[in-house]
C-alpha cells in the first residue's frame, strides 16, 4: 500500500458541489492499494500513521502524533500514487490494485482508522474529487507498506 501524508492546518474534499470531508489541523492521507495488498497491510499502514510523530511539541521538535494533538485525519483514495513513469510520456497505472480490491482496502482502512481515532473524514472512492489544503510546514511524507 502506498501513502502520501501531508501535515495540514486544514483540508477538505469536494465532489461536485458537495463537501465529503473536512478537517482542521491534522493529516491529509492519500492512499493507493497495490495488487498484493490485504487488510493486514492497510491496518499496519494506518497504525503507523496514527503514531507517527510529525507534529511539534512545546520545544518545536516533531515529537507528537496526530493522536497526541487531537488532529483530524482526512483519507482520500488516489490510484495515481502507483504511477509508473519509466516509459514514454504517459504514466502507467498497472501497479494499482484493481478497482474492487482498491475499494475494499480503502473501506477497510477507513473503518480501521475510525475504530482507532475519533476524527476521520473521507473523500469518495472513484470520484472526481477536488482536494484543498493548507500544508503545515510543509511536511509531506511518502510511505509504502
Amino acid at each position: 500500500m502506498i501513502a502520501l501524508l501531508q501535515r495540514v492546518k486544514e483540508a477538505r474534499v469536494d465532489v461536485g458541489d458537495r463537501c465529503t470531508g473536512r478537517i482542521g489541523q491534522g493529516l491529509l492521507l492519500l492512499i493507493c492499494a497495490e495488487p498484493q495488498d490485504d487488510e493486514a497491510v492497510a491496518e499496519k499502514l494506518l497504525a503507523k500513521i496514527l503514531k507517527l510523530r510529525i507534529f511539534s511539541d512545546e520545544a518545536g521538535k516533531m515529537n507528537r502524533s496526530v493522536q497526541d494533538v487531537g488532529g483530524g485525519l482526512l483519507i482520500v483514495s488516489q490510484f495515481t500514487l502507483a504511477a509508473d513513469t519509466s516509459g514514454g510520456n504517459r504514466p502507467s497505472f498497472t501497479g494499482a490494485a484493481p478497482a474492487a480490491l482498491g475499494r475494499r482496502l480503502y473501506d477497510h482502512a477507513v473503518a480501521f482508522a475510525r475504530a482507532q481515532h475519533p476524527l476521520v473524514e473521507t473523500g469518495e472512492f472513484g470520484a472526481d474529487m477536488r482536494v484543498s489544503l493548507v500544508n503545515d510546514g510543509p511536511v509531506t511524507i511518502p510511505m509504502r507498506m
